[in-house]
């Protein structure tokens, strides 16, 4: 059978939990049309009624509210999350395949949001011990995890961490299928293959067509043979750092993030000029609607982190990273680590600061794979 009739066939298996997700959260968003003005981001405490009382978060459950309000404010600056009746049927085609030592590394191309248009990314499927120099080797037969690789603001799209290009601290999909692991590694919108027009497009934002084309992997992920869909995780450096987390506030089939110079507090990026954030590629109502000011956009990294939770984050934060002021990183994590507390996972989330610029060390790289392995592999 050929692997694009496998992945549709159990892609049907799979659709009804790609929808469910949405679902759960659109019932738990129906209680407010509009998140309510928090007039800070970065305190975690309270949530905000509907007839607008600042009510203490001292139990899960008050924290759902607070979670809530947080994904909707993030589509109030990105745009709704598409919540499609039945999404457009991935269908894979296999465009190369290459045996390597110990995995197979194909290149697919699939459809995310429409029939007429197709996203490429690496797959790479690992062998089994002992088969990678047998021409003609087969995955291997059991599942495995899998982790959703996604890459930094370079031309080269998906071959970075793919290991074909950009330096060898960021080919964490080729290191993490030599460690065992299922990786898929597509090419963000514009970069890599992947010819996109924000300008033409049915999205508000750069950001959430990125989401729900990282979601639409997931759906692929889940489909193969090869991977245990309860056992999926997603790591990036920079633009690839924050977009993990964004999408991971939207879809809790990821149980981690690994996030490499991915954020900052707002009031810290670039001492509060969000110039940076309001391109087409990421949130262009920063510009016409937010102003570039840290006090008018509607979220902050600390409720990402916090929306996340309990499930598990490693964050990589060098000391000297001028795109993401390090201070601004222990501000978020400081603000978010009570409700990881809260909800029973105080360990869940990491922290490294290595000493360094906008990099991705081998020391801590290794750190987060171990993480990763603690996460999925003893699941």
């Amino acid at each position: 059978m050929h692997i694009g009739d496998i992945m549709n066939t159990r892609y049907a298996i799979h659709v009804f939990a790609s929808l469910l997700l949405p679902c759960l959260i659109a019932i738990a968003e129906s209680a407010t049309a509009d998140p309510p003005n928090y007039v800070t981001h970065t305190d975690l405490t309270y949530y905000i009624t509907a007839d607008g009382k600042q009510v203490p978060i001292r139990t899960p459950a008050d924290w759902e509210h607070r979670r809530a309000h947080i994904r909707l404010g993030l589509q109030e600056a990105m745009g709704p999350l598409p919540r499609p009746e039945k999404p457009v049927p991935l269908d894979v085609k296999v465009l190369e395949e290459h045996q390597e030592k110990n995995f197979i590394r194909r290149k697919i191309a699939y459809h995310t949001d429409d029939p007429s248009k197709v996203v490429k990314a690496w797959l790479f499927l690992p062998l089994p011990p002992g088969e990678g120099r047998s021409k003609g080797a087969s995955p291997a037969a059991k599942k495995h995890p899998a982790m959703l690789c996604l890459h930094q603001t370079v031309l080269q799209g998906k071959d970075s961490p793919a290991g074909l290009a950009d330096r060898p601290t960021l080919h964490y999909a080729r290191e993490l299928a030599e460690r065992g692991y299922v990786t898929l590694a597509p090419d963000y919108p514009s970069l890599g293959e992947y010819e996109y027009n924000f300008d033409t497009d049915n999205y508000v934002s750069g950001s959430m067509k990125a989401i729900y084309d990282n979601m639409r992997a997931i759906d692929l992920l889940q489909s193969l043979p090869e991977v245990d869909g309860e056992r999926i995780g997603s790591i990036g450096h920079s633009l690839g750092g924050h977009n993990s987390l964004f999408t991971a506030v939207f879809d809790e089939r990821i149980k981690v993030v690994v996030t490499s110079c991915g954020f900052t507090s707002a009031h810290k990026y670039y001492s509060g000029d969000l110039h940076g954030w309001s391109g087409p590629r990421y949130m262009p109502l920063v510009a016409t609607k937010y102003d570039f000011s840290p006090d008018k956009i509607p979220f902050d990294f600390p409720e990402i982190l916090a929306a996340i939770a309990p499930r598990a984050i490693f964050v990589v934060a060098p000391l000297h990273d001028s795109n993401f002021e390090v201070s601004g990183v222990r501000d978020c994590l400081a603000a978010a680590k009570p409700i990881f507390s809260l909800l029973g996972r105080p360990d869940n989330l990491q922290v490294r600061y290595p000493d360094c610029e906008h990099d991705f060390p081998d020391r801590e790289r290794h750190e987060s794979y171990e993480f990763i392995d603690g996460v999925l592999q003893t699941r």
